[in-house]
């Protein structure tokens, strides 16, 4: 009888632990998942690089801005330009032009992907808004840097031979308020993007 209780109590403690064990997993898979995408590029994800490779490819890439808004985001937000040329290895400067044209202060965030989605692990971002929220005061419109390059590894792979242009596209979701950030973020925001302008004069 002894034999069958702690049996039982064996089984009882396994399941315990395998529920726990689920419902550790069920948190922790947002953040793996995340980290997956970000290692392989899988689903459009691009990079996140300190500084441009030292080598610059001779073969040159076509990279397109799109941008989206979420249905509940009211600002207005596009591309100050359609596409641009560079060569593989070389850094590009970009602008996004963002406006609030509602009576109220509203702080977004930007999702971001690239395509075809298996160019996401060569596309890589030194600077970006979307690294952080932004938040834009009633009225106020800013224009927000993005600076990248293509890595030169991409000409290695012969999965890329028939990639010669890429599409990286943005969407803006409307998050929670947050109160002062009106008057500094989107003027670090702009500072920033003068600093980025500045290496390229």
């Amino acid at each position: 009888m002894g034999a069958v209780v702690n049996r039982n109590g064996i089984v009882a403690l396994s399941a315990a632990g395998f529920v726990a064990g689920m419902i550790g997993l069920s948190y922790a898979a947002v953040p793996l998942y995340d980290l997956f995408c970000r290692v392989t590029g899988y689903g459009g994800t691009t990079q996140v690089a300190d500084a441009a490779p030292g080598q610059i490819v001779d073969r040159v890439i076509k990279v397109r801005f799109n941008a989206d808004v979420a249905r509940e985001m009211p600002w207005r937000f596009q591309p100050a330009q359609r596409e641009m040329e560079l060569k593989i290895g070389q850094s590009g400067l970009a602008f996004y032009n963002a406006a609030n044209p509602t009576a109220d202060q509203i702080t977004g965030t930007a999702t971001f992907n690239v395509t075809p989605q298996k160019a996401g692990i060569y596309f890589s971002k030194m600077e970006c808004f979307c690294f952080t929220e932004q938040t834009l005061a009633p009225g106020q419109t800013v224009e927000m840097p993005v600076e990248f390059f293509v890595d030169p590894e991409l000409v290695d792979d012969p999965n890329m031979d028939d990639v010669n242009t890429i599409t990286l596209s943005y969407t803006f979701f409307r998050t929670e308020e947050t109160a002062g950030r009106a008057d500094d973020g989107p003027t670090k925001l702009a500072a920033a993007g003068r600093d980025i302008l500045g290496g390229f004069e």
